[in-house]
């Protein structure tokens, strides 16, 4: 297919039955130049997809199949567990000509690094260089030139966002730690969840389950080439959303006016991203909730320019912009369409 011209392709889901591929196949059922073949599921063979994924009821007449049933598409995605997709990846590759994966398998170019953060060795190391980072606004041309796009963590999406306008423009002192402060919703845990996610165990908290070295921050220090960084991880009482709040310094002599430069910079170069700072109003600043099912980023800012202490502010749906909604902007620019194809959804208010 001649990239620019909108003709249907054909895609396919492997491992479709939790929360990432339900909401990616709400994209793509909707997606005007997509026609989506087949979803897999082993626990749910049989079952039609709309009797795990309930919002799809009367939009798609498909039902899940057996993994081993998959057959040749255009794309092929994958939304299975950490660890599963290393282990097949050659299989699924000739399958498809292009492969979208919205696990952690391939995020990673050095395979040094992925066994210091996930605790094993990479099962198909001959394939991370193979694959280009998937979030469209840090590597947009090599995506768009890509046939392997990796997934991006939710809550390292999150911390990139934040810190893109600052690292971008130059402006970030990095001989000072980054500190980053995540808030996370319950939906990040997953489907399956844990003893943890429970709604009797979940409900009305505020709980820190990481205070470093989530695995996540391996993708900060990877695509932002900060090396002093530290994410904090804190479960609130949401379903969906995540809010990084990233404390930092700039470079001597740094101003608001620059910031504000360097933030406005980043919104008009990326269809999703959004300055939000206000100086009256409920949302003065970036809040996951007005966010649910769109596939935008809001950032926001403060400076105390007497001590260069930033604090840069990122709100993003877990499940969208940190998962599916960025894997069908990334299929977008891989098929050479418009970057914004089937994610014109712009979230509720109230909710």
């Amino acid at each position: 297919m001649m990239k620019g011209i909108e003709m249907s392709i054909s895609v396919s889901i492997v491992g479709g039955s939790g929360y990432s591929g339900g909401e990616l196949l709400r994209l793509l059922i909707a997606h005007p130049y997509v026609t989506v073949k087949q979803v897999t599921s082993r626990s749910h063979v049989g079952e039609y997809v709309y009797q795990v994924h309930p919002n799809l009821r009367k939009r798609t007449q498909l039902k899940f199949v057996e993994p081993a049933q998959i057959e040749a598409v255009d794309v092929l995605f994958l939304a299975l567990p950490h660890g599963q997709a290393q282990t097949r990846i050659g299989e699924y590759a000739a399958l498809a000509g292009k492969i979208i994966d919205l696990s952690a398998d391939f995020r990673l170019r050095d395979a040094t690094l992925y066994e210091r953060w996930y605790g094993e060795a990479h099962a198909a190391p001959e394939w991370l260089d193979k694959f280009v980072y998937g979030l469209p606004e840090l590597h947009r041309a090599e995506i768009a030139a890509a046939d392997y796009v990796s997934g991006v963590g939710c809550n390292a999406t999150a911390s990139n966002l934040a810190l893109l306008p600052l690292v971008k423009a130059d402006i970030l002192d990095r001989s000072t730690p980054v500190i980053i402060e995540i808030k996370v919703g319950s939906s990040e845990a997953g489907a399956e969840g844990n003893l943890g996610s429970h709604h009797a165990e979940r409900a009305n908290v505020i709980r820190t389950f990481s205070a470093f070295g989530h695995r996540h921050t391996a993708e900060v220090i990877q695509e932002m080439g900060v090396q002093d960084v530290s994410l904090t991880m804190t479960a609130v009482d949401v379903v969906r959303g995540v809010l990084a709040t990233v404390h930092g310094k700039v470079k001597p002599g740094t101003t608001a006016k620059d910031l504000w430069k360097a933030y406005r910079a980043a919104a008009n170069d990326n269809p999703f991203i959004r300055v939000v700072k206000e100086q009256r109003g409920v949302y003065r600043a970036p809040e996951p909730k007005v966010l649910v099912g769109s596939n935008y980023a809001d950032l926001g800012f403060e400076l105390d320019e007497s001590n260069g202490h930033v604090v840069s502010i990122c709100a993003i749906d877990n499940l969208m912009k940190g998962a599916a909604g960025s894997a069908v902007q990334c299929l977008n620019l891989m098929m050479g369409w418009q970057e914004t194809t089937a994610l014109e959804f712009m979230g509720l208010h109230p909710l």
